[in-house]
């Protein structure tokens, strides 16, 4: 499957889109609940001050004055509680957008959502499934500390029966939000907290984005950079700074990585014959490693170096703003990474 060529006058629109116009990353969440939610009465919002207080990131800002509180619902501070809520509502025939404040809070609900949710539809011999959209903030959200500041989808990817979004741009989330609320399968969605402000291009036609289908973001023969969610921002500024130094790289940025687009990245690497893979989990049975092992498994004929990985480091996160900075992937770390492939250090 041939990754998906982002126009880079355009930013993030892809080709042949239409007319587009700039708004934040939480506004291009809540067009894509809203939007929805418009079409099909059986979707509803629930989270921890998703209703009266507007979101506690403002992302569901003026849904509870349109949909009113059967449909926006705040819940008790019980992770627990309301992730099991919808395992039952969406058996019944619902479709729950369940918001965790943070992805650090889903290990609360861990049996709800690893145990039930995505068992069920096997289990019950395909009787129930639970169409559950799970979303929230992952991974450091900038002085959160280690406790809040969890990196979810290298543990929560292990698991069979769930899909796994993670968007890197504003386009990207509307799309994506809308792919997962229609889907019959449960969705963890993760997002960024320190995402939600970026603007980009968000078309006001309808659209939706594919699963298990990577974007192009950046082209070059040199190496392939394989990343999603927000170090895909730190991947194409180290692209641009590597082209000063006469490096091309083939930046992908995966969208999803369960499914995987595994297609994608072998395509790259037949070109490039080096791939680094930047992922802001732990290193030790991440996706990184998920990724280099499948590379190494279909594509071993094709490499020229031996893949390399950017991870956090192997520490908990960080409080110190500095020391959060370093402990992160960086433009600095995938610039040596990619020349290190190459043989340039």
């Amino acid at each position: 499957m041939a990754a998906e060529l982002m126009l880079p006058e355009m930013g993030l629109e892809p080709m042949g889109g239409g007319t587009a116009r700039e708004i934040q990353f939480r506004e291009a969440l809540r067009e894509a609940m809203s939007e929805e939610m418009r079409k099909d009465d059986r979707i509803f919002l629930m989270g921890e001050e998703v209703a009266q207080y507007n979101g506690a990131y403002k992302i569901s800002q003026g849904m509870l004055d349109e949909f009113g509180p059967k449909r926006i619902i705040d819940s008790p501070i019980s992770e627990n509680g309301f992730a099991g809520l919808a395992v039952g509502a969406a058996m019944y025939g619902l479709r729950p957008i369940i918001e965790f404040m943070s992805w650090s809070f889903s290990l609360v609900a861990a049996d709800q959502i690893l145990n039930n949710v995505p068992k069920m539809l096997y289990m019950s011999g395909g009787q129930w499934g639970c169409p559950v959209v799970f979303r929230g903030n992952d991974g450091a959200g900038g002085q959160l500390g280690s406790t809040h500041s969890w990196c979810v989808e290298g543990l929560y990817s292990n698991v069979p029966g769930v899909k796994i979004a993670i968007p890197s741009n504003p386009y990207d989330a509307k799309g994506m939000l809308k792919t997962s609320i229609r889907d019959d399968d449960p969705v963890f969605f993760l997002e960024s907290e320190r995402m939600l402000g970026d603007k980009a291009h968000v078309p006001e036609r309808e659209y939706t984005i594919p699963f298990g289908k990577a974007a192009l973001r950046r082209q070059g023969d040199d190496c392939t950079v394989v990343s999603f969610g927000r170090p895909v921002n730190f991947c194409m500024d180290a692209a641009d700074e590597l082209k000063k130094e006469g490096i091309n790289i083939d930046v992908l940025d995966m969208r999803t990585i369960r499914p995987l687009d595994i297609d994608s990245i072998l395509d790259s690497v037949k070109k490039t014959g080096r791939i680094v893979v930047v992922d802001q989990c732990w290193p030790f049975a991440s996706v990184a490693s998920e990724v280099v092992t499948q590379v190494c498994e279909r594509g071993f004929d094709y490499l020229d170096h031996q893949p390399l990985r950017v991870n956090t480091e192997d520490v908990p996160t960080p409080y110190a703003k500095n020391l959060e900075a370093l402990y992160l992937p960086h433009k600095g770390k995938i610039m040596s990474a990619v020349k290190a492939s190459l043989g340039r250090l």
